[in-house]
């Protein structure tokens, strides 16, 4: 079964066109499972509903999954909007960068 962890890393290559950083270290992937038949579902959000680029970003995700992890049969996006993403979701780089703290 595929873990957790590989489809972090695997979504971790996509960027957020708006503002460089990845979605993993934005803290837009909310989690992550496998079942025994290696489908991969990804839970994830959005910073705004607005977001002009939506589906891209869901059909970039569902292709990093199957182009990084070999084993995956399928990969779908669950979008979630609670809990609503802030700033306070990412990393510590990308809030001195983007939010100044």
């Amino acid at each position: 079964m595929i873990t957790k962890e590989e489809i972090f890393k695997a979504v971790s290559t996509v960027n957020d066109p708006e503002v460089g950083f990845n979605l993993v270290e934005m803290g837009l992937i909310y989690d992550a499972v496998s079942n025994e038949k290696d489908e991969v579902r990804v839970i994830m959000t959005l910073s705004t509903r607005a977001c002009p680029l939506h589906q891209m970003i869901v059909q970039w995700v569902e292709e990093a999954v199957l182009r990084e992890i070999s084993t995956a049969q399928s990969a779908e996006v669950e979008l979630v909007w609670e809990p609503s993403w802030n700033i306070g979701m990412a990393t510590p780089e990308v809030k001195a960068k983007l939010g100044g703290f």
